[in-house]
């Protein structure tokens, strides 16, 4: 635990080295619900985007490393915006639709497990979890409904405007979409996590109230076979208690519980 919240307090610390600087608007609810647990921290995320990314004819499927944005946005976006930004091509463009993205740290095993339970749940099928050789447990909110479309080769535009506007079109629904699942994973994230903690207090006053009685049972039963086992003149004998007697039945009782 205590290994874990210091690593969370010096990720957290970090700036953010990605290209905007910040977190996506979008994104931020489910961020800060996530890191405002003790058993979460969240690594990296973007809300979904539209991007014009152009590279050379050499970068096979344009590199993020070696490519650049002609066109960029969070939210829907219009034929007149893309038209411009393609004036500007001078390699190889492709319009890509790029949806929500989360990466989170787990504390636990089972806490990756209710965030994928409910990253799935909210339509995010490609989610999944890693383990790695450390113990390091990371959960991945990812979705399947990409886009991708290569529209200049070396600068020339290879397509018709009006598919160019066709593409917006699916683009922009894509995004909607998108939306529509960030809102939804945010509301059963929140409940998810309320019901945990209520389940995990109840559990705890449960087994505390258990402890007492089955320890108060025990005791009682200990004494019963005592009195039925032993004759009156070796009474005060036997009710000594022998090699910690007692001390090993309450023992005896906290494991039980404990399991």
């Amino acid at each position: 635990m205590a290994a874990f919240e210091r690593h969370k307090a010096q990720r957290l610390a970090r700036p953010d080295g990605s290209r905007r600087g910040g977190l996506d608007e979008r994104a931020v609810p489910v961020v800060r619900l996530l890191n405002g647990r003790a058993r979460f921290c969240t690594t990296s995320s973007c809300a979904g985007r539209i991007v014009l990314a152009q590279g050379s004819a050499a970068d096979a499927g344009i590199q993020k490393q070696n490519c650049t944005w002609l066109l960029v946005t969070h939210e829907t976006c219009d034929k007149g915006d893309v038209m411009t930004a393609l004036e500007k091509a001078t390699g190889d463009v492709v319009l890509k639709f790029e949806p929500f993205v989360l990466h989170v740290q787990c504390q636990e095993l089972q806490d990756a497990q209710l965030l994928h339970s409910v990253a799935v749940d909210s339509g995010f099928r490609n989610s999944g979890i890693t383990v790695g050789r450390g113990g390091k447990i990371m959960m991945a909110v990812r979705s399947t409904h990409c886009l991708e479309v290569p529209l200049c080769h070396k600068g020339k535009l290879m397509v018709s405007e009006e598919y160019i506007e066709f593409l917006i079109n699916v683009a922009n629904q894509k995004m909607e979409e998108n939306i529509k699942r960030i809102n939804r994973f945010y509301e059963r994230l929140e409940s998810a996590l309320n019901a945990a903690v209520s389940a995990n207090s109840s559990s705890s006053q449960k087994t505390g109230k258990n402890r007492s009685v089955y320890v108060h049972r025990r005791k009682r039963k200990t004494i019963q076979e005592q009195g039925v086992r032993t004759s009156p003149e070796d009474h005060n004998a036997e009710s000594e208690p022998q090699d910690g007697a007692d001390s090993s039945l309450d023992i005896f009782a906290e494991i039980t519980i404990a399991d």
